[in-house]
């Protein structure tokens, strides 16, 4: 007879376990798999695959309402909002589970002559990059995260964020896309079929310790726009004014 709780991170690791295998898109195992998969082929006609930044983010870079320092890109993916923030002067650290993604944002990284951290680690892990840093971006992140996991995410915030630093996100709209389950059901389905949605109010809440400094749809993009815009996400700034 074992008993495997003790802390926070033993009852997170348990909750893992109560999803489907097969929905796994966030851990350093079978998530890592099923995103090496999906970046296989680098060829795909994805839209985020195309090499450039999101709207949102250049247009918070182009108003000041981010201005250069240290950043982190949660799940990077090829790079391509990295490659703009180094462009723009940030010392940059990105992340991401899979390894095929780290390697081709390296090579998009050494092709542009920019100078980007690249980790493959979970953002969660002792090994991740620390901060602290003044802008936090998630371009698709958040919403492949579990109900739980929110716990883990929240904590990087809270440890990684300078005082004044910015946290940016785009995720699922909810009514555009994502799913529109309860939390508890996502359990009791055993799955995030694809992702989770979110209403602002829910992202307010959530986030209810920083500052809210934006919060809207992100702006459909034309396919020969130098920018990157779904109108299926919200795009979020928020500020740590602690």
């Amino acid at each position: 007879m074992n008993r495997d709780i003790r802390d926070v991170e033993d009852v997170l690791k348990l909750l893992d376990g109560l999803l489907a295998p097969g929905a796994d898109r966030w851990t350093s195992g079978a998530g890592a798999d099923w995103w090496d998969d999906f970046y296989a082929d680098r060829d795909q006609p994805v839209p985020l695959f195309a090499d450039k930044p999101d709207e949102n983010l250049v247009s918070y870079l182009d108003r000041g309402l981010a201005t250069p320092g240290r950043a982190l890109d949660l799940g990077c993916g090829p790079g391509r909002n990295a490659l703009h923030l180094a462009a723009a002067g940030f010392e940059v650290d990105a992340v991401d589970l899979s390894s095929a993604a780290i390697s081709w944002a390296r090579d998009r990284a050494t092709a542009a002559g920019l100078d980007i951290a690249f980790h493959c680690v979970d953002a969660f892990a002792e090994t991740a990059p620390a901060g602290p840093y003044d802008l936090i971006y998630d371009s698709g992140c958040f919403h492949h995260l579990p109900p739980h996991r929110r716990v883990s995410y929240r904590a990087l915030l809270a440890r990684a964020l300078a005082p004044g630093g910015h946290f940016g996100l785009s995720c699922f709209a909810s009514g555009a896309m994502g799913s529109e389950l309860t939390d508890a059901d996502f359990y009791r389905h055993g799955g995030l079929q694809g992702g989770v949605a979110y209403t602002p109010e829910a992202l307010r809440w959530i986030f209810a310790d920083l500052t809210e400094v934006e919060l809207r749809r992100m702006r459909d993009e034309p396919a020969d726009s130098p920018r990157f815009g779904e109108q299926v996400l919200w795009t979020a700034l928020f500020r740590h004014d602690g």
